[in-house]
């Protein structure tokens, strides 16, 4: 029986996909659809080495997965001869509903269109998304991966924000957290490698990218995260403020021409990196940075600042750290952010091997023997996450 997992991850104007094969855990194919509804609109199929790419007209979510299908047709492999076995949808919020992945039905498809109130940019495309997918291969089952998963079971001093109790629970204002995929996957892998049997491990991981967040895990339990309600609270981001003063928001509304609307875009969509130095992209960044651009400089300062204090909050809370780990975009190839970091805080004995920093395989220790702490670059993989999760739910059915 084929052990075929398709992983998808529907974006407002993009798709992402992959096909994954689990005996063995071996990368099939993989590919983007890009500029959906746009013009140059195109699919981008990738499958035995090859790049293919074709530009077209996509002007919709459904012609956008018509042409995935197509893509595996045309350039292999082709789904109806190598068979598959589920469809995993990766999916941001799933509140207090979803503590583990969820097979997809008309209830928890409405479920997951209702939560769009808390993450419109990510829920509704990725229910239509299913929505297609369950037209298109209506004998395929479909399982939802939440995001939020890993965080269900946050203490509540954590989840809990001091809102007026019965405003909090009308409107379901709990910490919600993101990223919950990657932190899980990185957090077991680190103590895979590195935690000591029969003792407790204390770690942080930093998925830094144009998202960004950060998690403290006792043991693989989350006891800490940086996004709340939604993926706009914590750490500094591409294009989201992170922290700022809620009041902020009153503040526009009652003094300027902003609406609810456009304070959101401006929170979400213009701010963040991109509103300190009008770039999101850290690879750009790092080239003002290092030609001392006074914006450049601070907006770096400003990132690694939010970094530093959630770190030293969340060692604090827990009482202990073993490992700091970076991963994503960010975390995983801008060695001069691991630097900045490390150097910050290096007044409790955290050290790095600078050559271990700018070089090594995907998955490494960089700290010094000294260091007090173990710091390790992780390739995040949530994908693989996403198909893992799949694949051991539909096998328990």
């Amino acid at each position: 029986m084929s052990e075929n997992i398709l992983v998808i991850n529907s974006g407002s104007s993009s798709i992402k996909y992959q096909l994954l094969d689990m005996n063995g855990e071996k990368l099939l194919a993989l590919g983007e659809v890009e500029k959906i509804g746009q013009e140059g609109s195109k699919i981008t199929h990738e499958a035995e080495g090859k790049e293919n790419v074709k530009e077209c007209g996509i002007g919709d979510h459904f012609a956008a997965f018509k042409a995935v299908l197509d893509a595996f047709k045309e350039f292999g492999p082709n789904l109806d001869e190598v068979g598959i076995k589920a469809i995993g949808h990766r999916i941001v919020q799933g509140a207090d509903l979803f503590p583990g992945p969820a097979l997809i039905n008309e209830e928890v498809l409405k479920e997951i269109w209702e939560l769009s109130s808390i993450a419109p940019l990510h829920n509704g495309p990725a229910a239509r998304g299913i929505e297609i997918m369950r037209s298109l291969l209506p004998q395929v089952p479909q399982v939802a991966v939440f995001d939020t998963s890993f965080f269900f079971r946050l203490p509540s001093e954590t989840r809990t924000y001091a809102l007026k109790r019965e405003v909090a629970e009308k409107y379901h204002i709990y910490r919600y957290g993101a990223h919950g995929i990657s932190h899980q996957f990185v957090g077991a892998k680190v103590r895979s490698m590195e935690a000591k049997e029969g003792q407790d491990f204390h770690q942080i991981v930093l998925h830094l990218g144009n998202g960004a967040s950060c998690s403290a895990q006792i043991n693989e339990r989350a006891v800490e995260t940086s996004m709340g309600l939604t993926p706009l609270e914590g750490l500094v981001m591409g294009t989201r403020t992170g922290d700022i003063d809620p009041a902020s928001i009153t503040y526009l509304l009652k003094n300027s021409p902003y609406t609810p609307e456009s304070i959101e875009k401006l929170y979400n969509e213009e701010s963040g990196l991109k509103g300190l130095c009008g770039h999101s992209d850290m690879r750009e960044i790092e080239g003002l940075y290092n030609a001392g651009d006074a914006e450049g400089v601070l907006a770096v300062k400003v990132f690694c600042h939010r970094i530093v204090s959630y770190i030293g909050a969340y060692w604090a809370q827990m009482g202990a750290l073993d490992a700091l780990t970076f991963t994503a975009g960010i975390g995983e190839h801008q060695a001069f952010i691991r630097k900045i970091v490390a150097e910050k805080l290096s007044c409790f004995g955290i050290k790095l091997d600078e050559e271990k920093n700018q070089n090594g395989p995907k998955n490494r220790l960089i700290s010094s023997p000294e260091s007090s702490v173990k710091v390790l670059v992780i390739h995040t993989d949530e994908e693989l996450s996403i198909a893992r999760q799949t694949r051991d739910l539909v096998s328990s059915l």
